[in-house]
């Protein structure tokens, strides 16, 4: 990329930006910036053009609900990587495994003993009054005592560069199938440039996965059959589902493929009835049995539940999960690593406003302009308010509902996430970003591929990267 692109990069004050540092190129991205210097703007704009068309044919699309022009739509990706320096990376890993270790013990405590409710870390009230704890899952034994199979932790850096953990995705996290379509994407346009470079590799996740999930199954059969549940081709997930199931060679199925007899799992086959031993699924916990949850549910299988609480099918993430990404519950994970663990937190939690408590709801209302607002239990952007960049009325809205409903909502101070240069109409600016490793617990530990999606807030001055919010992707290199 030549000196132009770089001589035009704009400095945000006070946001810390991923490539440069008082206008000079940060060392981990020096290889980058000289492999990169020998493209001039009609070479870029093709490769650009080319990246558009490739996940057009390859319908890499995600799906918006409420969207007047249509559902479906191309994942927008940028071409520039955002690229992490090992060390770096080092660091992030031990923070992800240190939170996901307390996570899960957490989960495990709150569905049987609650010695952490007993010893008054954390509220019984919240608990109780989450929608996502289970009470079908109390004193349920699940294998190794792992319920947090597949996570995603998502990252964001502040002014200074110190990573914090926004939130925590421990339900049926997606986006991993963009991290390996970026990263077959980077080849394509790319290919001499990432060998130079020696960009560590993403596309053993699939294997990953698969070498776990085929070690849960061993519980039960000596030959497991894995198979993947998706709600069917009008989740905003579909392409990832099909995706996943291809590169682990196992079935995709939708809730009519499964039946339940005599509290085993099979699969309908044209050759008769196949046993299941393994379902990741991609399905809520409320529609994955109407005989137990949600009675209009017709994505799920009738009779799962049981099955699964007798031990005779492994469900992937475990159910009742929720309560342990509840936006209200996050403020106390930093606790969680102190009382599980006995040990400071790695990785830093953004600070949280907790709005059933009345000084810290008053502080917010007071200083609405300065907060993010957010729904405890909503997810993709929505649900949430961006105080700097809220009317009045949209304030006076949030204030009364936050009244009326302090469990339902939490608030932070508005984080100012790093910047990552991206390649809009012909030049380099900077876009705000966050990272969402993905982390695979099995029976030999935690997992975490180096790398992750980068989410990408495309809309000049926007902070918010949803893809359901005008957001996209970038690859996302990890390099020594």
């Amino acid at each position: 990329m030549n000196d132009g692109f770089l001589s035009g990069y704009p400095a945000i004050n006070d946001i810390y930006d991923e490539m440069m540092s008082d206008n000079v190129v940060r060392n981990h991205y020096r290889d980058f910036v000289t492999g990169f210097s020998k493209f001039d703007v009609s070479e870029m704009d093709q490769k650009n053009d080319l990246a558009k068309k490739l996940f057009m044919t390859q319908g890499i699309t995600f799906t918006v609900y409420n969207d007047g022009e249509g559902i479906e739509k191309i994942f927008p990706f940028d071409v520039v990587p955002r690229i992490i320096q090992s060390s770096e990376w080092d660091f992030i890993q031990k923070g992800i495994k240190q939170r996901l270790k307390a996570l899960n013990i957490f989960l495990k405590d709150v569905y049987h003993q609650q010695f952490i409710i007993k010893d008054e870390v954390l509220p019984s009230s919240l608990v109780y009054t989450c929608p996502n704890y289970l009470r079908e899952m109390i004193n349920v034994d699940v294998p190794f005592d792992i319920y947090t199979h597949i996570s995603g932790i998502d990252l964001i850096r502040d002014h200074d560069g110190s990573y914090y953990v926004l939130e925590d995705n421990l339900r049926t996290p997606s986006g991993v199938s963009y991290m390996l379509e970026n990263r077959k994407m980077s080849y394509r346009l790319f290919p001499n440039i990432l060998p130079n470079i020696k960009v560590k590799q993403v596309n053993i996740y699939p294997d990953l996965l698969i070498k776990n999930l085929l070690s849960f199954g061993r519980q039960i059969s000596a030959k497991p059959n894995v198979v993947l549940l998706t709600p069917g081709i009008f989740n905003s997930a579909y392409f990832e589902h099909t995706t996943l199931a291809r590169l682990m060679g196992i079935e995709l199925v939708e809730g009519r493929d499964l039946v339940v007899q005599n509290h085993q799992v099979y699969m309908k086959t044209t050759k008769g009835l196949k046993k299941v031993d393994v379902i990741y699924r991609r399905v809520d916990d409320e529609f994955i049995d109407p005989l137990v949850f949600r009675q209009d549910s017709v994505l799920g299988v009738p009779g799962l539940y049981h099955a699964y609480r007798k031990g005779n099918v492994i469900i992937v993430n475990a159910m009742g999960n929720g309560v342990a990404d509840d936006k209200a519950i996050y403020s106390y994970v930093p606790d969680m690593i102190r009382y599980y663990l006995g040990e400071e937190p790695i990785l830093k939690s953004v600070p949280t406003y907790r709005m059933e408590n009345l000084d810290e709801r008053k502080y917010t209302i007071e200083n609405m302009h300065k907060m993010v607002v957010k729904k405890t239990n909503e997810s993709g952007g929505y649900g949430m308010l961006i105080g700097d960049k809220a009317t009045n009325e949209e304030i006076a809205e949030f204030t009364k509902q936050i009244n009326l409903n302090p469990r339902s909502y939490i608030a932070q101070p508005i984080i100012k996430l790093s910047t990552a240069p991206c390649y809009i109409n012909g030049v380099l600016q900077p876009r705000r970003v966050d990272l969402r490793p993905f982390a695979l617990y099995g029976p030999d530990g935690i997992d975490i591929v180096p790398g992750g999606l980068t989410r990408v807030a495309l809309k000049e001055g926007s902070i918010v990267v949803n893809s359901s919010q005008g957001g996209g992707s970038k690859d996302t290199w990890v390099v020594d």
